[in-house]
C-alpha cells in the first residue's frame, strides 16, 4: 500500500519501522524551533492566565458576549446562597485551567524530551503544547494580554490558535505511524481546516448560524471520516504493536466523549440544572477537566509506549463496570419509584433499594464480565475455558501419554506457538538423585 508522509523529505525511517526521524541540522533545526514556539506559547500562557484571572472576578451581564466561565448574574447569586465570593470563583476556575494546562505541557515536554529526534513525536507533542498553552476554556490566546503587544506577535498567536485543530486531525489521521495511508487522506485534513473557517466566517455565513440538519452534517463529515479512516488503518495497515497504541488514543478521546455525553445527559434529566442561579453551573470546570484530562495521558502512554497492553484490562474492565453502573443505577432508580407508590416510609426505601442493589451487584459483574468475554475478548474467553476443562482432565489422568497429548494440545489451541516440546525427567535419573541424596 502506498504511503505519503507529512514528515520533512530528508527525514530518514526510523530503525524501528515506526516512522522518519531526523539527524543532522535538520534535527538541530527542528528542536530550536520548537522551543522558540514553546517559549512563545508559554508566555503568551502566563500572560492570558494573568489577565484571564481578572476577568472570572467581573460579572458579565451579556451571556451572549461573555467568555468562557465568566461569571454571570446567576453565577453570582448561586455563590452568595453558598456564602462564597468572586474571588474563590475566580481561583477555582483559574486552578483548573493550570492543572489540566499543566498536564498538557507536562506530556508535551517529556515527549519531547524522549521522542524528539522523530518526526511524529515532534509533531505529537507540539499539538499537545498548542491545546495546553491555550488552555480548555479556549479563552488563553492572547486576546487578554497587553494592549501594547505588537501586532505582528498578536496576530501569530492568534494563528497558531486556529490551526490546533487541523493539526489535530492531522495527528489522527496519521497516528501512530506519521505517514497518510491510504495516500488521499490528507484529504481529511483539508476538511478540519474548512470546519475552523466556517466557524470564524462572519454572520451570517458562521457555522453558528447554519441550520441544525446542516451543522450536524458537516460535523459527521469531518469527524465521522476521521473515525472511519482510523477504524480502516487499525484493521488494514497497523502492526500490533500500533493497534495497541491506537486503542490508548482511542480510550481517551472515548473517555472524554462519555463524560461530555453524562454531562449533558444530566442537565437534560436534573430539574434545574440549566437555571441561570444553579449551584450546578458552578461545576462547569470540574467536568471540562474530566473530559481533557484522559487525552494527554493516554497520548503520552502510547507514544512513550508505557504499559501498551493493559490497555485490554482496562477497556475490559471499564466496559464491566460502566454496563453494570448504567444497569444498577437504573434499577435503583426503579425500585425507588416503584416502592414510593407502595410504601410511604422514605428511609424504608431507600434501605431495601440498597440492600436489592448489593445483592444483585456480584452476580451481575459475573454475568456482564462472561457476555463481555465471549463478545469482545473471545480467544482470551475460549482459552480460559480450556484450561479449565485440562484442570479438569488433570485431576482424573493417570496415563502418563494421554497426559503429555492433553498438554501439548492445551498450549496449541490458547498459545499457538510455531513448535511445542516437551521435556520430561526420566524415572532411573530420580531413583539416582534419591540414592545420592
Amino acid at each position: 500500500m502506498r504511503q505519503l508522509s507529512i514528515a520533512p523529505a530528508l527525514a530518514e525511517q526510523a530503525p524501528g519501522g515506526d516512522g522518519p526521524y531526523l539527524r543532522g541540522r535538520w534535527l538541530v533545526a527542528a528542536r530550536t524551533l520548537w522551543l522558540l514556539l514553546a517559549a512563545g506559547l508559554l508566555a503568551n500562557w502566563i500572560a492570558s492566565l494573568i489577565a484571564y484571572y481578572g476577568l472570572l472576578k467581573t460579572i458579565c451581564d451579556d451571556i451572549e458576549t461573555c467568555e468562557s466561565w465568566q461569571p454571570t448574574s446567576g453565577n453570582a447569586r448561586a455563590l452568595h446562597h453558598l456564602g462564597l465570593s468572586l474571588d474563590g470563583y475566580a481561583a477555582y476556575f483559574i486552578s483548573v485551567e493550570i492543572v489540566v494546562s499543566l498536564v498538557f505541557i507536562a506530556v508535551a515536554a517529556i515527549i519531547f524530551w524522549r521522542k524528539s529526534h522523530e518526526w511524529l513525536g515532534l509533531f505529537v507533542s507540539f499539538v499537545l503544547l498548542l491545546f495546553g498553552a491555550f488552555g480548555i476554556s479556549g479563552t488563553l490566546n492572547g486576546t487578554f494580554g497587553d494592549e501594547q503587544t505588537p501586532l505582528l506577535i498578536d496576530l501569530f498567536i492568534g494563528f497558531l490558535g486556529l490551526v490546533q485543530w487541523p493539526c489535530l486531525g492531522a495527528l489522527l489521521v496519521t497516528f501512530p505511524t506519521g505517514r497518510f495511508a491510504p495516500r488521499w487522506t490528507w484529504v481529511i485534513v483539508v476538511l478540519w481546516v474548512t470546519q475552523v473557517l466556517f466557524f470564524i466566517a462572519p454572520a451570517p455565513y458562521s457555522i453558528v448560524y447554519w441550520p441544525g440538519g446542516l451543522v450536524a452534517l458537516e460535523l459527521l463529515m469531518t469527524y465521522g471520516s476521521t473515525a472511519a479512516v482510523l477504524l480502516y488503518r487499525y484493521l488494514r495497515v497497523f502492526t500490533p504493536v500500533q493497534r495497541q497504541q491506537t486503542k490508548w488514543v482511542v480510550f481517551g478521546v472515548a473517555s472524554g466523549v462519555l463524560i461530555n455525553a453524562l454531562t449533558n445527559i444530566i442537565q437534560a434529566a436534573v430539574p434545574g440544572f440549566n437555571a441561570p442561579d444553579a449551584p450546578y453551573q458552578l461545576l462547569g470546570g470540574l467536568f471540562t477537566a474530566l473530559l481533557f484530562l484522559p487525552i494527554p495521558l493516554s497520548i503520552g502512554i502510547a507514544i512513550l509506549r508505557y504499559r501498551l497492553w493493559d490497555i485490554d484490562s482496562i477497556i475490559n474492565k471499564a466496559l464491566v463496570y460502566g454496563l453494570l453502573t448504567a444497569i444498577l443505577g437504573g434499577l435503583y432508580a426503579g425500585l425507588v419509584l416503584g416502592l414510593a407508590s407502595r410504601i410511604s416510609e422514605q428511609p424504608i426505601i431507600i434501605v431495601v433499594s440498597t440492600l436489592l442493589i448489593a445483592a444483585l451487584f456480584q452476580p451481575l459483574r459475573r454475568w456482564l464480565q462472561n457476555i463481555i468475554d465471549r463478545r469482545f475478548y473471545r480467544k482470551k474467553y475460549d482459552a480460559a475455558r480450556t484450561l479449565a476443562a485440562f484442570s479438569a482432565t488433570l485431576r482424573q489422568e493417570v496415563d502418563l501419554n494421554d497426559l503429555r497429548e492433553h498438554l501439548l494440545a492445551v498450549v496449541n489451541e490458547t498459545m499457538q506457538p510455531e513448535q511445542v516440546s516437551l521435556w520430561l525427567r526420566s524415572p532411573e535419573r530420580n531413583r539416582e538423585s534419591d540414592t545420592a541424596s
